[in-house]
């Protein structure tokens, strides 16, 4: 198994979990709440939803991850293309760093 794959399956486990928060606005109160652990944003967003993004999360220090592509991302979740996602699990947040 690729560490790809793997990282898309504990993304999925978190998901399952319940640990997961997806949608930008809803990354972004997240993380301004201090819930996000990690967040984690598809190599094809928007320039400037990227730049958003990081601001947020440079800002209350959050872990920001750049991975795959949207379509991954909404697929290893049960989703539709997402394009941001926020971690709220200290643990799921490590295991998904490691990889």
């Amino acid at each position: 198994m690729t560490t790809n794959n793997k990282f898309f399956n504990n993304l999925g486990l978190a998901m399952r979990a319940g640990k997961v928060i997806t949608g930008e606005d809803m990354v972004i109160e997240s993380v301004r709440h201090g819930e996000a652990k990690l967040v984690i944003i598809a190599e094809d967003a928007s320039a400037g939803t990227y730049k958003k993004v990081n601001d947020k999360c440079s800002y209350y220090q959050v872990p920001l991850h750049q991975f795959g592509r949207r379509e991954q991302l909404g697929a290893s979740i049960g989703k539709e293309a997402r394009v941001v996602l926020a971690v709220t699990d200290a643990g799921f947040a490590r295991m998904l760093l490691k990889q």
